[in-house]
């Protein structure tokens, strides 16, 4: 398993998709939206990477229903899975660590990680759900072996995304998305602690900029021959995937370069880049973020 953790607009879909193109791994996307989007429809996109609605698409109702107990609907184990899930969330991450939730949560994701491993054949399964709670399950789960990336993005580039929504992926204040980001964060570093030897720091910017060279490392850690399918152009050739959800980029087929968004640079300084730099500054330095940009945005 190969979870990326971090907070949302980091990159993780287009990461993940990238590593989808070589050979022996799939990416699933936020698998952890697959009951409340999937079955339960009370998400905010019920679509797969395919195109389709994932009751109708053929992977992931093959591992809905290995996984749904017998006797028990999809709805109701949905319904289950859910509740479930609200007692294991980010910022429960550092119980986690310490011991797994008693319910069956844990029990369920094991299962679906084993029913994807069968159905897709893949020897490494990508989640980028980015719920710290959930990587901290993974070292708890029989039969799976952790890795984990984390994804880390300038806060101000984040909040800047927020503020423009991207089809089904809504909007979010500067105060929100830097509130969860930090949060996120630092439960992200709580895993990483957890698992030195396992673990890899990412920014967002550095994959942007040498795309081949993050595969490469993200390669290594997983200790995978490749090949790398990042061109020394920075392309790669895009085919399909069945990711529950994530950015709409997932949808994206074909030859794709693969670069930073760096929209968010341009324009006057304003009050939602101060207010974005103000709540990140206790991990700005530590990330190696400048506090004052000449890059503004409002």
């Amino acid at each position: 398993m190969l979870y990326i953790t971090g907070w949302c607009r980091s990159g993780s879909t287009m990461l993940g998709n990238v590593l989808a193109e070589v050979p022996g791994i799939v990416h699933v996307g936020e698998l952890r939206f697959l009951w409340r989007n999937g079955v339960l429809g009370t998400g905010s996109n019920r679509q797969c990477g395919c195109g389709a609605d994932h009751r109708d698409c053929p992977f992931w109702s093959e591992v809905l229903e290995e996984v749904r107990p017998a006797g028990r609907s999809l709805e109701r184990h949905a319904a289950d899975v859910v509740a479930w899930q609200d007692e294991c969330r980010t910022r429960h991450t550092w119980r986690v660590l310490r011991a797994a939730p008693r319910n069956g949560w844990p029990g369920t994701l094991a299962a679906t990680y084993r029913a994807i491993a069968r159905v897709s054949g893949a020897e490494v399964i990508v989640d980028s759900s980015k719920f710290a709670s959930d990587a901290a399950l993974l070292s708890r789960l029989p039969g799976v072996e952790g890795r984990y990336v984390h994804l880390i993005r300038d806060p101000r580039a984040v909040a800047w995304s927020w503020a423009r929504p991207k089809a089904y992926t809504g909007h979010r204040s500067p105060l929100n998305s830097t509130l969860h980001w930090t949060g996120f964060n630092l439960a992200a570093e709580a895993v990483g602690r957890a698992h030195r030897e396992d673990s890899l720091h990412m920014p967002y910017e550095a994959m942007a900029a040498g795309p081949r060279a993050a595969v490469d490392a993200v390669l290594a850690l997983l200790g995978h021959a490749g090949p790398n399918p990042v061109g020394a152009d920075k392309t790669v050739e895009l085919g399909g995937n069945h990711t529950v959800t994530g950015n709409p980029n997932r949808f994206a087929r074909g030859r794709t370069v693969i670069e930073e968004d760096r929209r968010w640079r341009a324009g006057p300084p304003g009050p939602r880049h101060a207010a974005a730099t103000l709540l990140s500054l206790p991990l700005l330095h530590r990330y190696g973020y400048p506090k004052e940009t000449t890059w503004t945005w409002d």
